[in-house]
C-alpha cells in the first residue's frame, strides 16, 4: 500500500485504551493512530477526514493537556443528523480514535469498557462537535473552517471529468494532486490553526 507522502508528515494521536490494556492487544493500553488509519477506515482520504481527524485530535489535546486521551472515556455529540451531509464519514473516524459509539457498539466486560452510548447525533450545540470527559465533565466544542483552505479552482472543471469517466489519464492525475493537496495544507500547514480548527472550552 503506498499512500501519498504527506501522510507521514500529518501529526500523529497516541491514546491511552483500558480494553486494550485488559486484554493485552497494547503494551499499558497505548495506541498510536495515524492519518492513514482514518483513511483505511473511510477508503478514502479528503478534507472532510483529515478535518474529522484533527478536530478530535484539538478536542483531546484540550480535555487531557498533560496526559494521554483515555479512549472509552469520551462522549461526542455531533450537531448534524447522523444522515446529513457528510455526518456519517466524521463520526465513524471520531469513532475509531475516542472508542465512543452509539447503541452497536461494543458492550463491555462485566460492566466495564462499555462504549455504547458515547456518540450521539443533532445535539443542540454553538459548534460541530462537543467533546465531554465523562470521568470530570469537562467538555470542549470543536469546528473545522474548511472554506479556509479552498482548493485550486481547476479542482471544479476536473471533476465532473473524472466523475463521468471522460477525463484523460494526464487530467486524472492533476485532479488527484490538487484534491491531495489540499488536504495535505489541512494536515501539514493548518493542523495547530486556531482559524481552521477552532476549540471552544
Amino acid at each position: 500500500m503506498k499512500f501519498p507522502d504527506f501522510f507521514e508528515s500529518a501529526p500523529r494521536i497516541t491514546v491511552r485504551d483500558p480494553l486494550a490494556r485488559f486484554l493485552g492487544a497494547a503494551e499499558e493500553g497505548v495506541i498510536e493512530y495515524s492519518y492513514g488509519d482514518a483513511v483505511k477506515l473511510a477508503g478514502h482520504s479528503c478534507p472532510t477526514v483529515a478535518a474529522a481527524y484533527l478536530m478530535t485530535r484539538a478536542a483531546m489535546r484540550a480535555l487531557y493537556p498533560a496526559a494521554f486521551p483515555e479512549r472509552g472515556s469520551i462522549r461526542v455529540e455531533l450537531s448534524d443528523d447522523h444522515l446529513a451531509g457528510v455526518t456519517g464519514v466524521i463520526a465513524n473516524v471520531v469513532s475509531l480514535l475516542t472508542g465512543a459509539s452509539n447503541d452497536s457498539g461494543f458492550k463491555g466486560i462485566a460492566g466495564r469498557f462499555d462504549r455504547r452510548g458515547l456518540l450521539s447525533f443533532a445535539a443542540d450545540i454553538p459548534g460541530q462537535i462537543r467533546f465531554t470527559r465523562i470521568g470530570t465533565g469537562a467538555a470542549a466544542i470543536v469546528s473545522a473552517r474548511l472554506e479556509r483552505v479552498p482548493g485550486d479552482r481547476r479542482i471544479a472543471s476536473l471533476l465532473p471529468l473524472c466523475v463521468a469517466g471522460t477525463a484523460t489519464d494526464a487530467q486524472s492525475a492533476l485532479f488527484q494532486s490538487l484534491w491531495q493537496d489540499r488536504v495535505r495544507m489541512l494536515l501539514v500547514e493548518h493542523a495547530d490553526d486556531p482559524e481552521i480548527i477552532v476549540v471552544e472550552h
